[in-house]
């Protein structure tokens, strides 16, 4: 069971993850913000702490493990999500903001070798160059058609998005390597809300109760900071941090995709071929060098 479970996470995370861009921009009209972050990750503790109750989680008791959750917390969904949420709220397009958060992979690599003493082989350098290209030929188009919302502020905002999500994710794998992962992860969305909350009294705590903010709210609680965060923290044990970070070149293609069969968004022949250069980057980066057998 374990095996079927490592070998369909990538996949399952990459749509699960894709869907974010969506539940943010149909959000976002409704609230603020780092108000509706807050209210999400307010309304995930309490269905995080029953589900590590109910499967008997095994609690960190130590001062240090309980701030090493946090930290991470903080930088994977506070600082992450904030940036990107913010971003997208000033207006800045999905593909600008998809671009920026596409580096993560390359950012990911860089600051990993150094830090876990990771080897980046050439295999890890091809599938990042592969990936950037493919990353650019598909998002190129969309962030042609127009300028609107990028500027200093948004850009700043989801570069450092970007960055906070791959610290955090070293980080995950540096310091919360063997914590439970329903115990590690309750203790991160207290992190988080240690970010969005004093942050959200700068902003309106006015809310509009509408159908697609429910839902929006329904779906980013449930699918996404429950079941993608943990199929993240998942394999984020499983393999090398570089390895998993290459998943998120697949995120844009998996966006663009979804908007052709959602809102009739027409494909390219670029954009076709962007696709499968980074179908191609993940494969390279994520092969294993085949082991030979002694006679």
């Amino acid at each position: 069971m374990k095996r079927i479970l490592i070998l369909a996470a990538p996949g399952v995370f990459v749509l699960l993850w894709s869907t974010g861009f969506i539940g943010s921009k149909m959000g976002t009209p409704y609230a603020d913000p780092m108000v509706f972050l807050s209210i999400r990750f307010a309304a995930v503790l309490p269905l995080i702490a029953g589900i590590a109750v109910f499967m008997g989680a095994r609690w960190p008791t130590g001062v240090r493990a309980i701030v090493h959750c946090i930290v991470t917390g903080m930088l994977v969904h506070g600082i992450y999500l904030g940036g990107v949420f913010w971003a997208v709220h000033k207006g800045m397009p999905a593909g600008a903001s998809a671009i920026v958060v596409g580096l993560q992979p390359l950012l990911t690599v860089l600051v990993a070798a150094p830090l876990l003493h990771e080897r980046i082989l050439p295999r890890h350098w091809s599938g990042i160059v592969l990936g950037v290209l493919g990353l650019l030929l598909v998002l190129g188009p969309k962030l042609g058609e127009t300028g609107s919302g990028i500027d200093a502020e948004t850009i700043t905002a989801a570069f450092a998005a970007v960055v906070a999500i791959s610290l955090g994710t070293i980080y995950q794998k540096r310091f919360v390597p063997t914590t439970d992962l329903m115990a590690a992860t309750f203790w991160q969305y207290v992190g988080a809300l240690l970010v969005t909350v004093p942050v959200a009294f700068t902003e309106s705590w006015t809310v509009i109760w509408s159908g697609e903010f429910l839902f929006a709210l329904g779906w980013l609680t449930l699918v996404l900071s429950i079941g993608a965060i943990l199929l993240l923290m998942f394999l984020i044990r499983q393999g090398a941090v570089s390895e998993v970070a290459s998943l998120f070149y697949l995120v844009p293609v998996a966006t663009t995709i979804e908007g052709y069969f959602l809102f009739g968004e027409t494909l390219t022949l670029v954009q076709i071929a962007g696709m499968a250069l980074i179908v191609l980057a993940v494969l390279v980066i994520r092969r294993k060098p085949a082991v030979l057998k002694s006679a």
